[in-house]
């Protein structure tokens, strides 16, 4: 394997472990005010991915400085011609971040308020652009010869790309549902549950048809195998959130996720970026990659720092896996509720769940 193509490979399973795991980060800020009927409720949400979220975003991060150092010609061309889409994304990004620190900080309801309002928009808005983006990447884009985007804004919301966008929005709600079922106690985890049976005909039919679309327009057949493996796996996982097998169905979940972006890819080489305008202005694995020497020092890297990274972030799940419920959230917010005055004890660890109380 040419070192091209293997960073290729490892950008596409970067892009598949971002998306599987800021997959449920962006569902449960989706469904937080769905699934939550009460302050006491809302923090229980939140908590399930406050010891975790923002560990899941160095994916995105990698996955990013990844292109940039592998394959600097993609990377250009792509950021400069996604750049307001992209724009959008680390936006919400920023505002989901802040309000996640944020929201606790005033004992307020409308204070409170606004900010979930913050972290619903903040995961709707890149669980939806995300799908645009790797849909009009598949499909390509119109570029000229010397590489650049020809293009604007609306170029990148064609019906294609905008169905992307449903399957991505979608499943990371699913996604999210599963997971808290998975984690929370209670009324929470009763509710998820009832959203999974909501979102699941929508995912489904989605997902099918964006698979659909995409082999018989751009795919192959290995391509075509991944994605029956990605559609098995998210009927699988459906069938066994509804029998109550919730540790299954996650991570079978997981599984249509990552094989669905693991088709996108394999659909997608050894192109990196077409061109629907002019031929010449195609970007490949090979001329839009970095040279011999950079890829040489960026794999010992790789295979240097990525086991660890994987140990550590294997080692916090498994520290923050026991599920949550209103018991362990403390008194201060219940006097919230009540309209006492609270006692905040903001940053505590809840010894009996292992969760971090935001």
């Amino acid at each position: 394997m040419a070192l091209y193509d293997f960073w290729f490979l490892l950008i596409a399973v970067l892009w598949s472990g971002y998306f599987f795991l800021e997959g449920f980060d962006f569902g449960v800020g989706v469904l937080l005010p769905f699934v939550s009927r009460d302050e006491v409720d809302r923090r229980v949400v939140i908590n399930t991915i406050g010891p975790i979220w923002d560990g899941n975003e160095v994916w995105l991060l990698t996955a990013g400085g990844a292109m940039f150092a592998a394959f600097p010609g993609w990377y250009a061309t792509l950021f400069s011609g996604f750049y307001l889409a992209l724009l959008f994304i680390l936006v919400a990004l920023i505002v989901r971040g802040v309000a996640f620190e944020y929201r606790g900080k005033h004992p307020d309801a409308r204070w409170r308020a606004a900010w979930d309002k913050a972290i619903f928009f903040g995961s709707a808005v890149p669980a939806l652009l995300w799908g645009v983006a790797f849909a009009n990447i598949v499909r390509g884009v119109p570029l000229n010869a010397a590489h650049n985007f020809t293009g604007n804004l609306f170029t990148l919301l064609n019906p294609y790309a905008l169905l992307g966008g449903v399957v991505t929005l979608s499943l990371f709600t699913l996604h999210g549902a599963v997971f808290l079922a998975l984690k929370t106690t209670g009324d929470v985890r009763a509710r998820a549950n009832v959203v999974v049976r909501m979102v699941a005909p929508l995912a489904v039919v989605a997902a099918a048809s964006f698979l659909v679309w995409t082999e018989s327009s751009y795919g192959k057949t290995s391509s075509a195998i991944v994605a029956v493996v990605a559609a098995v796996s998210l009927v699988s996982a459906i069938v066994l959130s509804l029998k109550g097998r919730e540790g299954w169905a996650f991570a079978l979940n997981g599984v249509a996720i990552v094989g669905a972006v693991a088709a996108l890819f394999i659909a997608l080489h050894p192109y990196v970026l077409r061109s629907t305008t002019d031929p010449a202005g195609t970007l490949t694995v090979v001329n839009a990659s970095s040279t011999h020497y950079t890829l040489t020092v960026m794999t010992w890297v790789a295979v240097i720092f990525t086991p660890v990274v994987l140990v550590y972030q294997t080692w916090t799940y498994w520290v923050f896996r026991k599920r949550i419920g209103r018991a362990d959230i403390p008194a201060g917010i219940r006097a919230v509720i009540s309209g006492a005055p609270p006692v905040f004890n903001e940053g505590s660890i809840n010894s009996s769940s292992g969760d971090t109380i935001l």
